[in-house]
Formats: structure tokens, C-alpha cells, sequence
């Protein structure tokens, strides 16, 4: 039995001294390692089991105490995690006070710049290498970003900036053919693998040997086509796309051969100007069932203990996908878009039944933003579903081409909200207040989902922008319809009566709230009013006279308290002279960025829970 080196690796530089055997070795028991943790935490099991070779065979060639290795997304970055950080501290990936699922400053001295969103890698690069420069130091800068990364155009902007500056820069492009869902649009396409696949392999391998039959002129023949042999790739290969960014294009290189990795990165290493190294990977690599089924793998949560669907509510995305989907077969206006998450939106039945009214741009929320305003302005009802984190990316579209323009798009932000084990990359905490001050926009949140469905339906019959936004994870269980009821706009509901305390809340907190209401009644005797606003912008205005009858309340949202949900109530009572006398506390997310962990460990950490809103009340009541 070989003895394990894993366990052996306490410094990142203990890899260089390696042979290759050692690292097949190493590669192994790393994707074991990733596959055991992260089937009971939860993380990005495919992308990071794809790129274990590749990561071995950078830290064989670079000394990244000195070298600075950046990563885009984060999504493959647990090999490097395991390698700089160890066995024991990644077991508490994703959990509250563990490691982070993303690179992150301040985590590991090996991780030079923070990520978790897309395309960030080769900017972040570019101004590390002018800072090199700047201070006259010597040392190398890597930046690994996949195909998917690739499709955004601040990836092009960096790699424009950084072929006109003629930097010393590498830029690794890790091609696995995927993001989450499988990549789409001209690029993917032409980042193929035609001159790749065995067949062109074999065809090759078998014109030399013919060649080196000819006798006399064989030999000259065939070093004439291994000169040409670049020009040829170039000009059927991305090689001719990157070296117009004057980028020194290499490629494609097995991602997975790690012997010739280090081969090319070596080389590399010599050169002193931009270049791009084309690696191509294999997504879930190791792991049988994630190199089947590479996008059911990509993110996932813990495969410990899970019931069957059967037993379980839907996802507020799977009825969003399963509403927009019937709606659509009433009305062939509405049209659905994603930024490369049809799955994560629950958007993948509607691409199935109505293919030509479905888009996925990529991974370029911008363009998504402009693109869906340009539908509304020609008579459609484009439904944009985005992760709350991920429209922050198209902020000024929104503004510019939606909202100024006062067109009818539909923003449906899931994982609005505390999100979990992703952490603050990824928490849709802000939504509420970018989208608040921006005029035309209508913005909701349901209580459940089958306000989820009313709302849906109430926001394709508006002639104006809607945002609706909904938490991450499973409903409660209430009964659905195919049926759907307008909502008046904007009006929000009682839904409990109470005399002694007023709970003003919104989306998610509405069922803490009814939680904490009846625990105050159980344990204190104290009647709570609660009312659920439904609207964020405009507010509900019986919300002025509901507030008449109370001094003491309390405003519960899952936003940031800046500029969010309780602000506008503030504001809305402060217009009106009503905060006069009474005593009223916010509960929200503070000012600080929230770490990852359970959903339910961080509202309860946060006082977003029944138990904390309950503890609120005992504090009003004295």
C-alpha cells in the first residue's frame, strides 16, 4: 500500500520537489478529499474536482510565495484550498466560523484577491502585474478563468487593456465546455475542441508517419509542416481571437497531463509578455457521476440524510419556472431570459416547451438587462431571472435602458436575501435599497408561494418595471392553483389582529413574524398585530392608519437596513409627522458584510428568526 502524501504536504512549495508519479499519486488522493467533505458540506463539488491536475501542475512550476495565482469565480479553487490551507481546516468548508467556499483575503496568505462573482480574474491580474512594475519587483502573475468566465465582456475589456499595456502576465483559460449550465453563444463555439478530439489526434499522428515514408523529401516535408503547424492552429483555433488581444496564445493543452502542464508552464515562465495558455478539463473529473452529469453537480448541497422530493415543498425557483411556464402558454408575449442559470432559476422547463422564446445570454447580466428592455420595447414581456447578487452587475442597465425608459420588464431576483453556505459574495442582502430609489420601479415580495404565483401574474399585466424577490430554498407547503388573483397595487394585508405591538414586515420575515406573534401571546399575554406589506415600492398607503393605533413597532426585513424596506417606512412616517411618541425598532441586515453558514444559523445569529423577533417584542414591552 502506498504510503499518502496528502498528509505529508504542510508547505504549498513541498509540491515543486515532487516527481510525477508522486503528483498522479497527490491528484488522487485531493479528489478523494474534495468528494468526502464536500458531499456533507455542500459546495462546488464538479468544477473543483476538474481542475486538481492543472492546480498541481501550476504549484509544480511557481513559487506562489512569491507568485501571485488569482482565480475567477472560485468555483475551482478547492484543490488550492486543500494544498494551502489543509486537511482539517477544509473539513469546516461552508460552515459558520469554517473556511469560505470562495478564495478570500485575510483566509490564507495564498489567496491574493477575493472572488466569488464571475470574469474578475484578469483585471485583478492586469493591476497586480502594474503594481509589480510600479514598486520594480520580479515576480510572476497567473490568472485562471474558465470558458464560461470567458463569455463576459469584462473579460475582453481586461484582455483589450492588458494586450495595449504588454504586460508580464499569464492567463490560464481553463476549458471545460460548461459554467453551471452548459455555455452558449458564439464564443462557447468557437472555443471548441475540433483539433482535440482523437480523430484529428489520429489523423495527424498517422500523416507523419506517412510522410517519413517519402523517401528524400519526407523528412524536409513534414519539419516544414510542424513550422506551418502554428499558423494552421492559429487559424482554426481561438489562438487567432487571443493574439489580435496580442496575447501569446498556447494550445490546446491536455488540463489533465500533468507532465506536459508543467512542460508549457515552464516555458512560459521565461517569457516576459501577455499570454494565454488554453487548458482543456474534464468537469467532475474522477467522480463517475459528475463527469455524467456535470451541471446537476456543480453546486451542491449536502447528500446526507436528503428526503425525496416527494416528501418535500417546491422551491420558490421551481414554482416561479412552473407559474411562468403556464402563464406563457396563455400569453406568447412573455419570454424568458437567464444569464447562464436556466437550472438555478427554474427556468430549464420553460427552455424545454418553449425553446424559441427562451435566452441564455451567458454570463452577462448586462447585456441581459438591455436585451430584455429591448423585447419590452417592441411589444413583449420579458421575464429576467437572476440571483439577487448577480443583478447587481447590471445596475446602471436597469436604470438607463429599463427604468428611465419606463418598460415593462419583469426582474424576478431569487436567492434574495441570506443565501447560506456561499457566503457574502453571494447573500442577496442589497436589493431592496439599489432598487428602491430608482423611479418606475415597482419592487414585491411574497409570503409564501403562492403569493409568489399572484405576483407573477399581477407583474405581466403592469405596463411598467416590476422586481419581485424571493428567498432562497423551499416553500412552506401551501396549496397551488392554475388559477391566478391580481394583487391590487399596492396593497398589503393584516394577518393577525393585536392591540398592545405592531409587526410591519415583508417577504421571508412575514412567517418569523407570525412565529414570534404567537409566541409573544404563549409566554407574555401580548397581542401582536401583523401586516404584511407585500410592497416595497410603492408602499401600501393603509399602512398611515394601521400605524395611528401603535407606539410600539417593529419593521423586519432580510435586506440591508440602509436605504432598505424599514427606511422607507421611516421615511414614510417621517413625511407624514407620525414618529411622534413612538418607539420603534428595525430589524435587518446591519453594515457589515454576513459570513457563510446555514440559513437558519445566520438568522438566528442575526435575529431574523421567530426567537429573535420574539426577544424584540420583550424589549418593547418592557
Amino acid at each position: 500500500m502506498k504510503e499518502e502524501i496528502l498528509s505529508q504536504i504542510k508547505e504549498p512549495e513541498q509540491i515543486m520537489e515532487l516527481d510525477y508519479e508522486e503528483l498522479r499519486q497527490l491528484a488522487e488522493e485531493i479528489r478523494g478529499q474534495i468528494i468526502s467533505t464536500v458531499v456533507k458540506t455542500g459546495g462546488h463539488l464538479a468544477p473543483s474536482l476538474g481542475v486538481v491536475d492543472l492546480t498541481l501542475a501550476l504549484y509544480k512550476v511557481f513559487n506562489f510565495k512569491k507568485d501571485k495565482l488569482i482565480w475567477d469565480v472560485g468555483h475551482q479553487a478547492y484543490a488550492h484550498k486543500i494544498i494551502t490551507r489543509g486537511i482539517e481546516k477544509f473539513k469546516t468548508l461552508r460552515k459558520l466560523g469554517g473556511i469560505s467556499g470562495f478564495p478570500r483575503i485575510g483566509e490564507s496568505p495564498y489567496d491574493f484577491f477575493g472572488v466569488g462573482h464571475s470574469s474578475t480574474s484578469i483585471s485583478a491580474a492586469l493591476g497586480f502585474a502594474v503594481a509589480r512594475d510600479l514598486k520594480g519587483e520580479d515576480h510572476k502573475i497567473v490568472a485562471v478563468i474558465g470558458d464560461g468566465s470567458m463569455t463576459a465582456g469584462m473579460a475582453f475589456e481586461a484582455l483589450n487593456h492588458a494586450g495595449d499595456l504588454e504586460k508580464d502576465l499569464i492567463v490560464v483559460l481553463n476549458d471545460n465546455e460548461m459554467s453551471i449550465s452548459k455555455n452558449v453563444g458564439a464564443l462557447s463555439a468557437f472555443l471548441s475542441r475540433k483539433l482535440a478530439d482523437k480523430r484529428f489526434v489520429k489523423f495527424k499522428q498517422d500523416l507523419k508517419k506517412w510522410l517519413k515514408q517519402i523517401p528524400r523529401v519526407g523528412e524536409d516535408i513534414l519539419n516544414y509542416a510542424r513550422r506551418s503547424e502554428e499558423s494552421l492552429k492559429n487559424l482554426f483555433t481561438p489562438g487567432i481571437l487571443f493574439e489580435a488581444f496580442r496575447f501569446y496564445y498556447i494550445g490546446p493543452v491536455d488540463g489533465h497531463d500533468i507532465k506536459k502542464m508543467v512542460k508549457v508552464f515552464s516555458e512560459v515562465k521565461e517569457l516576459e509578455r501577455p499570454v494565454l495558455i488554453h487548458v482543456l478539463t474534464k468537469k467532475g473529473k474522477g467522480y463517475p457521476p459528475a463527469e455524467k452529469d456535470p451541471m446537476s453537480f456543480h453546486g451542491i448541497g449536502k447528500l446526507k440524510g436528503v428526503k425525496s422530493k416527494e416528501q418535500r415543498p417546491p422551491s420558490y425557483s421551481e414554482v416561479f419556472g412552473d407559474t411562468l411556464c403556464d402563464l406563457a402558454a396563455k400569453d406568447r408575449r412573455i419570454v424568458a431570459i437567464t444569464a447562464a442559470m436556466p437550472q438555478g432559476t427554474g427556468l430549464s422547463g420553460f427552455m424545454q416547451q418553449f425553446p424559441d422564446r427562451f435566452f441564455d445570454v451567458g454570463i452577462c447580466e448586462q447585456h441581459a438587462v438591455t436585451f430584455a428592455a429591448g423585447l419590452a420595447a417592441q411589444g413583449y414581456k420579458p421575464v429576467v431571472a437572476i440571483y439577487s447578487t448577480f443583478l447587481q452587475r447590471g445596475y446602471d442597465q436597469v436604470i438607463h435602458d429599463v427604468c428611465l425608459q419606463n418598460l415593462p420588464v419583469v426582474f424576478c431576483l431569487d436567492r434574495g436575501g441570506l443565501v447560506g453556505e456561499d457566503g457574502p459574495t453571494h447573500h442577496g442582502t442589497f436589493d431592496l435599497s439599489f432598487l428602491r430609489v430608482i423611479p418606475n420601479m415597482t419592487i414585491m415580495a411574497p409570503k409564501d408561494e403562492r403569493e409568489l404565483q399572484n405576483m407573477l401574474y399581477t407583474a405581466l399585466l403592469m405596463d411598467s418595471p416590476v422586481a419581485i424577490r424571493y428567498p432562497r430554498g423551499r416553500g412552506k407547503g401551501v396549496d397551488l392553483q392554475n388559477s391566478y388573483e391580481k394583487i391590487a397595487v399596492p396593497k398589503g394585508e393584516i394577518l393577525r389582529q393585536g392591540d398592545d405591538l405592531l409587526i410591519i414586515a415583508v417577504g421571508s420575515m412575514v412567517e418569523y413574524s407570525l412565529e414570534a406573534a404567537t409566541l409573544a401571546k404563549d409566554r407574555i399575554g401580548v397581542d401582536v398585530c401583523v401586516f404584511n406589506t407585500r410592497f416595497i415600492k410603492p408602499l401600501p398607503p393603509e399602512i398611515l392608519e394601521i400605524v395611528k393605533n401603535f407606539n410600539k413597532i417593529i419593521i423586519v426585513e432580510e435586506n440591508a437596513l440602509i436605504g432598505g424596506f424599514s427606511a422607507g417606512i421611516l421615511e414614510l412616517l417621517n413625511d407624514n409627522n407620525m414618529l411622534s411618541g413612538k418607539r420603534i425598532i428595525r430589524l435587518g441586515i446591519p453594515d457589515r458584510f454576513i459570513e457563510h453558514g446555514p440559513q437558519s444559523e445566520l438568522r438566528s445569529m442575526l435575529g431574523l428568526d421567530g426567537e429573535g423577533i420574539f426577544k424584540k417584542i420583550c424589549e418593547l414591552v418592557g
